[in-house]
């Protein structure tokens, strides 16, 4: 861990300049409470860096929570000790074919319990307009970097992973919510959080109440979505395999804010691409496709407000390296592991492993704040593929 400044905290090795330009803005803003904390992984986001985890006093913020709300991390481990090539790819080509990806959606209404308090859904303003679409977006993977995994362990078990959040809806309700910050922070004179992409909500305004309510739905949704997901998958592997079974499900965000105790006091912790690491916390650090996740355990660490990574970090940009990638050479990277993958276009190279930091060095540079439990090696991935315009995901 180095100290940037007085009151930046970062454990991320070569920081790139628009994320420290970000954590500085941050340093300063009128309701911050004690360190901005930047992890291993941080890199440019809107307004705070991916990777940033910082506390407000009575304040919160969508951009510091991020456009997907709720997006995290499901990981299951089987009871399967090996598995061969071949059926890796019939794994991955049934995901394909039956979980909608990107842009798609289910063509009919899904059932979950999330749908049945109405009056969850009805006393909000976003999350109620949404609610028909929200049906049959459920149990759908996202574009950019979400993704499905079929992995081996270092424990001897062969596991799952996906990685999605709340699809649209999130979406829809922080730009809603964060035009309505933009519009307090004008109002009371914060002119210049507002045009640094860091406006908030005053908690006890009708406006922070409302963002809470719908925000919390959000993170159920998209912790419901990623169980469905993992349903699905679960049907599918017991379809090659009769006598499978499966551990519990390890359901995590990474994109959201709450109340804890920090700084002795009671404070709005922000965690924008960045995971809760309490002790004894069990969580999940993926790389990029290609390289190696880590089912981890936390440490607790304080001076991180208690959070860790949530993956390897964009060491690039996508239009940089859909631009200067070599397709090949990617390509090769998983070839040579033997990996079932789809990446055959230079359009989708925004998510070659290359374009993301090294996750050894990632988790070298947080020893302090999780250890390892268990390492997963890839043996097929899920992405979609669709070059269409995609919600941004973080």
């Amino acid at each position: 861990m180095e100290k940037l400044s007085e009151n930046i905290l970062s454990w991320c090795k070569n920081l790139e300049e628009g994320a420290l330009i970000q954590a500085k803005n941050l340093s300063k803003h009128p309701c911050l409470v004690g360190n901005v904390c930047l992890m291993p992984d941080s890199h440019c986001g809107y307004g705070m860096p991916i990777g940033g985890v910082v506390a407000l006093d009575n304040a919160i913020s969508p951009n510091m929570v991020g456009v997907d709300i709720g997006c995290g991390m499901l990981a299951v481990q089987t009871s399967l000790t090996s598995i061969e090539h071949d059926k890796v790819k019939a794994i991955v080509d049934k995901i394909y074919e039956r979980i909608p990806l990107g842009f798609e959606h289910h063509k009919e209404d899904q059932e979950n319990s999330l749908f049945w308090d109405m009056s969850r859904w009805d006393n909000t303003e976003v999350c109620k307009r949404e609610f028909s679409s929200a049906k049959k977006q459920i149990g759908t993977l996202g574009g950019g970097n979400h993704f499905i995994e079929i992995q081996s362990g270092d424990d001897g078990h062969i596991w799952f992973m996906i990685h999605s959040g709340s699809r649209n809806l999130g979406k829809q309700v922080a730009d809603y919510y964060n035009k309505q910050a933009v519009k307090l922070c004008k109002m009371y004179k914060q002119d210049v959080v507002a045009e640094q992409d860091l406006a908030f909500l005053p908690i006890g305004s009708y406006e922070a109440g409302m963002y809470i309510k719908e925000m919390r739905l959000c993170l159920d949704f998209a912790f419901e979505n990623r169980k469905m997901i993992a349903d699905s998958i679960k049907k599918i592997f017991v379809e090659e395999f009769s006598e499978i079974t499966f551990e519990k499900d390890i359901n995590i965000h990474h994109n959201y804010a709450a109340v804890e105790e920090h700084y002795n006091r009671k404070v709005w912790v922000h965690r924008k691409g960045a995971t809760l690491a309490l002790e004894d916390t069990i969580g999940i650090i993926p790389g990029s496709q290609g390289t190696n996740s880590y089912i981890v355990q936390g440490l607790g660490n304080e001076a991180s407000l208690k959070s860790c990574s949530h993956g390897a970090g964009r060491c690039m940009s996508r239009k940089k390296a859909i631009q200067e990638l070599d397709l090949a050479k990617e390509q090769k990277i998983l070839n040579r592991q033997g990996i079932v993958h789809r990446m055959n276009e230079q359009n989708l190279l925004d998510e070659a492993p290359s374009a993301y930091k090294n996750i050894d060095e990632v988790m070298e540079a947080q020893s302090d704040l999780v250890k390892i439990l268990v390492k997963l090696t890839p043996l097929g991935v899920v992405k979609a593929v669709e070059q269409k315009p995609c919600w941004r995901s973080k």
